[in-house]
């Protein structure tokens, strides 16, 4: 059984997907780029961008009734891997201890203009 998870703290999806997808003990949240859910604006630097994807998975699971600390995969998608040093930085401050697995690619563009766009899949 499936069930949509979605959160005001998070910014609605931009097409005809759900922010979030919970099925038995795990939740599949959707590509989240890095738009502020209040504003819709989305900072310029790869940094800040890094911040707010991961601050908009955090609100989906927190919606979802879990954290972070339960995320077992997580999926990067960036314009540009000589940025790749920045982002890790970001995700450091998110992921400590066990950390999820993970897969990061480069991509031609993505939505809206973002640098980036982060995905994740986590325990309940």
């Amino acid at each position: 059984m499936k069930e949509v998870v979605s959160t005001a703290a998070a910014p609605a999806a931009v097409g005809p997907y759900s922010q979030a997808v919970k099925s038995g003990n795990t939740v599949y949240i959707s590509g989240q780029l890095p738009l502020n859910p209040v504003t819709g604006q989305m900072p310029e630097a790869i940094p800040e961008q890094t911040h707010q994807s991961l601050t908009n998975i955090q609100s989906i699971l927190k919606a979802a009734g879990t954290s972070l600390d339960k995320t077992l995969r997580v999926g990067i998608f960036m314009t540009d891997l000589a940025e790749f040093k920045a982002v890790n930085e970001v995700y450091l401050t998110f992921f400590t201890g066990v950390y999820p697995a993970r897969s990061t690619v480069q991509v031609a563009a993505l939505p809206l203009g973002a640098k980036i766009e982060i995905e994740a899949i986590a325990e309940l």
